[in-house]
């Protein structure tokens, strides 16, 4: 395998860098008409359409009686796995909601000059769908991450949905799930689970919002039900994007691209320096360490095609790569990366100096490894408590603080044409006075 290596210079730069960023979504056009079958027919078909889909597209032969994962089975699942499993995942468990306890919003109010009482109520949702993938590799480091916020936020039930087989299958899912506080588990996947949680069947509760991440039916069904229900976001591809002076360590640099381009084979893995002699240590680096890796097909399916090393003119140049990339992960092994830290504007994370390695993030660190991806960071923030509350205006007022008032409400409502919205303010003062008029 060899990796691309480009200067910014380059004529073929920008469009390279454009065809990494526009494989975002490149392919769910494909998959809508698809998904939207699917999730017509479990909103219509119920349960039986959930059954029929899950044997067709994971293979696993549920009846009605076997949908839901028996709370019996969820408590055995902690004792299939070994102590040192349980352990890891009860550290990580307390660091991610102390982590989050910390992002949780108050209601609050206060009285104006007026009189007027004013305020915002913060409501837990009542019922949370999550949604945690299967296939490639099994992520009880997801269920945690989804899970704790919403139980940190005070939601009352949490409803968890997986492809899980009837074979003892996903034990540490199942212990990661009874850590965090799952209610009811449900063996089902893809954009048919979306559809159930968004909808409800006789088995399978409707819920308030769904969250978690998943393949592109999975993404493309969220899309779809937003309305229905609250989704978090449309999770993309995994992607880094490194910023690395002369000082860097080219192993570490290696080692954190690989890092999350084993993830699949649309992730993309990007090493940003203002040095050619780093550059081509990077480069030598990569080919050393792929030769250990585990997963080397879908790991060089992802350097290949998304994958590059960008020398730029200064780190200057590297901070505006990287806020107009607004990758997943941004990570500073340069001198000073609280100094570059503030000037990246839209990054999922950002990981700053050498021992902060993105899996610190993505499993212990207690910071939400659900991030914005795709550019999303431009305008979407991780998963955090706050995605799991619903804020409430209040508003109180005398007669004192409405008279005040009136004469600028009523003249804003017939701007408008709203004559009866003027006149429901009028009626509670002296009849017929025209408040659209002072003096």
């Amino acid at each position: 395998m060899r990796i691309r290596v480009i200067k910014t210079s380059d004529p073929a730069f920008k469009p390279t860098l454009r065809r990494i960023i526009g494989r975002r979504g490149a392919k769910e056009a494909q998959v809508e008409k698809r998904v939207a079958q699917i999730i017509r027919a479990v909103k219509n078909g119920g349960d039986r359409a959930l059954i029929r889909f899950t044997r067709r597209f994971d293979g696993i032969r549920l009846r009605e009686s076997t949908l839901e994962v028996p709370q019996v089975e969820i408590d055995r699942a902690a004792n299939r796995i070994s102590r040192e499993d349980l352990r890891v995942l009860r550290l990580a468990a307390g660091r991610i909601a102390a982590f989050h306890r910390r992002q949780l919003e108050k209601s609050w109010g206060y009285r104006d000059a007026l009189g007027l009482f004013l305020g915002q109520k913060i409501t837990p949702l009542a019922r949370v769908g999550v949604y945690v993938p299967g296939g490639k590799a099994s992520y009880p480091s997801t269920v945690l991450m989804n899970v704790i916020p919403a139980k940190v936020a005070g939601v009352k039930e949490i409803i968890m949905a997986s492809p899980l087989g009837l074979r003892n299958d996903g034990a540490a899912v199942l212990a990661a799930a009874r850590i965090a506080g799952v209610d009811r588990i449900f063996r089902v996947g893809g954009a048919q689970a979306i559809s159930a949680l968004a909808f409800g069947t006789e088995s399978v509760p409707k819920v308030d919002k769904i969250v978690g991440p998943g393949n592109i039916y999975v993404a493309a069904a969220k899309r779809m039900v937003f309305g229905e229900v609250d989704i978090d976001s449309i999770a993309g591809p995994s992607e880094i994007l490194l910023l690395a002076d002369a000082h860097a360590d080219p192993s570490h640099v290696a080692a954190d691209m690989l890092s999350q381009a084993e993830h699949d084979e649309m992730a993309a893995a990007l090493c940003v320096t203002p040095s050619s002699l780093l550059a081509r240590r990077v480069e030598a680096a990569l080919a050393g360490q792929l030769r250990k890796t585990r997963r080397r097909a879908i790991t060089v399916k992802a350097l290949e095609r998304y994958g590059a090393i960008i020398i730029c003119r200064g780190l200057a140049e590297a901070v505006e790569i990287a806020n107009e990339i607004a990758p997943e992960h941004v990570e500073l092994l340069v001198r000073r990366p609280h100094r570059w830290a503030r000037a990246i504007r839209n990054a999922g994370a950002i990981f700053l100096g050498p021992y902060s390695t993105p899996p610190l993030g993505d499993y212990m660190a207690g910071p939400n490894h659900v991030l914005p991806t795709g550019g999303s960071a431009r305008f979407f923030s991780p998963l955090g408590t706050y995605d799991f509350v619903k804020r409430t205006s209040l508003i109180q007022a005398g007669r004192k603080g409405l008279r005040a008032l009136a004469p600028e409400i009523v003249h804003l409502a017939r701007l408008e044409g709203l004559y009866d919205h003027a006149r429901a303010v009028e009626v509670r003062f002296s009849k017929g006075r025209d408040y659209g008029k002072k003096g």
